[in-house]
């Protein structure tokens, strides 16, 4: 199709989303990132952060917690850590690891357990950023979503 981009977004456990779309959005190494059909090519490290799909008037949001990103003129193929999208994210369960994680960020954990604390509260707030995204649209759309 003229003007999309075909995109695969692969985690160790799945398959998790293989289609086309007007445009992507990704959090790179450097920050974050759109990608066109057209694009020089790229290879990257992804952060963590949202994937953002834009397809004609609809929006999908993915969480990622880091990866790989390979761009060519006609296709995204994203090697993710983990990746969730809005309709897969439990939203009590996210809140309660991130309300698990401030509490032992509280506790003056060790030195080297800072870092992996801090991680585990930036994946929880994104969880959580984009499961309101998904809630929020399903309110505002009168949509309906199953889980895949």
């Amino acid at each position: 199709m003229a003007g999309t981009i075909a995109v695969d977004i692969v985690t160790p456990e799945r398959l998790l989303l293989s289609d086309t779309v007007d445009m992507i959005t990704l959090p790179g190494a450097l920050g974050q990132m759109g990608i066109l059909r057209g694009h020089a090519p790229l290879l990257s490290t992804l952060e963590i952060g949202e994937i953002i799909l834009h397809k004609g008037s609809e929006t999908e949001f993915i969480a990622v917690s880091g990866g790989v990103v390979e761009v060519r003129p006609d296709k995204v193929t994203i090697l993710a850590d983990t990746a969730e999208s809005s309709d897969e994210i439990d939203a009590e369960r996210a809140q309660a690891a991130l309300a698990r994680t401030e509490k032992m960020l509280a506790e003056n954990p060790a030195p080297q357990q800072r870092p992996v604390l801090e991680a585990a509260m930036r994946r929880s707030n994104l969880r959580l950023k984009v499961a309101r995204r998904h809630q929020g649209r399903r309110h505002s759309e009168g949509l309906s979503y199953e889980s895949k």
